[in-house]
């Protein structure tokens, strides 16, 4: 019997991965195994989240408190499984896609204890550490130990994280008061798709801040080392987060940290950060966004519109709307909405998965 040539290709993966020769030779700090106390902004997940074929993993993104016991805050979809986990599911480091989707290679951290349902407003949730396995500082690998004092996003806004998949990267915040719709997947790597609807999130407008496996990383300011954000989707161009005071305020946390510190972004590839937008512009480019983003987003290509920044004037606000590439528009987005300019991005479809990179790296990654 003949195995066609895309099944031999799958069964090669499967065998290299199994025999860890996929994953290692590309392994990296924020991928390898580390010696406990781990720091955070490291790959992990929970160790049921697998298929016959796939496992899959995300970034065990912070420390946070919560009557006076430590958790490791990340993604609903990583530590959750997208609402299918039970309390007490093993989270480990490295996550299983990179210890050969098995845990005898990797350290089991944490213990998964709730999430905010998807559905609602943030993809959060929380494991409760286990003894000696995280450091207590909260520290993260290359932005340090991050402030224990939130910060409020805002465009321009300078910012940094450390993920699984692209490691430390630094950008600007492009949009704020952003309505976006999200989709997700029933399985690792598999099953069927649905979509959720967001509002009020943090839109950064890169192709190197993140990618597939970066979910669940805290993004900071870059000037303070402030918790900013808690990213969870992205596409080829964007990355979607969620603001972090709603995220703490949903799970009833505080964060663990020090004091406020400027992050080194000499090397991380972001922008200078940006002036700030004027108030008045600010204001009514936000008006213009809530009254329009319901009808525009009935355009089945426009999947977030948001409140940003004029490409040439900084203090000028506009309106940003995403459409999927390849995708055509129902209606033409106008050049503007009630006097406040408009700004279009191209992206392919938002994902809470493996976006800006091939889905079958290093068998499967969120």
């Amino acid at each position: 019997m003949r195995i066609p040539i895309r099944a031999l290709t799958i069964l090669f993966i499967l065998v290299l991965c199994a025999a860890g020769l996929f994953s290692a030779a590309r392994l990296t700090i924020y991928q390898a195994k580390q010696s406990t106390p781990i720091k955070l902004g490291t790959s992990g997940g929970n160790v049921a989240d697998h298929t016959t074929t796939y496992c899959c993993s995300g970034t065990l993104g912070a420390l946070v408190a919560k009557n006076g016991t430590q958790y490791i805050l990340s993604n609903n979809h990583v530590l959750a499984r997208s609402d299918q986990a039970a309390p007490g599911e093993d989270i480990s480091q490295p996550g299983m896609v990179d210890s050969n989707c098995s845990t005898a290679s990797s350290n089991a951290v944490a213990d998964f204890s709730n999430a905010v349902k998807l559905g609602g407003n943030v993809d959060a949730a929380i494991a409760q550490v286990r003894p000696g396995q995280v450091t207590p500082s909260g520290e993260i690998l290359t932005v340090g130990i991050p402030s224990s004092t939130i910060a409020t996003p805002a465009v321009g806004m300078g910012i940094a994280k450390a993920g699984r998949t692209t490691g430390f990267t630094c950008a600007s915040i492009a949009a704020t008061n952003t309505s976006v719709t999200v989709q997700y997947e029933t399985q690792c790597n598999g099953g069927s798709t649905f979509n959720i609807s967001y509002t009020n999130q943090v839109l950064v407008s890169s192709r190197s801040f993140s990618a597939g496996g970066d979910s669940g990383s805290l993004i900071v300011n870059s000037a303070t080392a402030q918790p900013v954000a808690l990213l969870f989707a992205g596409s080829n161009t964007t990355t979607i987060a969620n603001p972090i005071a709603e995220v703490a305020q949903d799970l009833g946390v505080s964060f663990v940290g020090g004091g406020t510190h400027a992050v080194n972004c000499g090397g991380g590839g972001g922008k200078k950060p940006r002036g700030a937008v004027a108030k008045a512009s600010a204001m009514k480019a936000v008006e213009a966004k809530q009254k329009h983003a319901q009808e525009l987003m009935l355009d089945d290509a426009v999947m977030a519109v948001g409140v940003s920044q004029d490409e040439v004037n900084d203090s000028e606000a506009v309106v940003l709307i995403v459409v999927e590439q390849g995708r055509k528009l129902g209606h033409e987005i106008p050049a503007e909405l009630d006097g406040v300019k408009t700004k279009v991005l191209f992206s392919d479809k938002i994902r809470a998965y493996g976006w800006n990179e091939s889905r079958r790296q290093s068998c499967s990654v969120k």
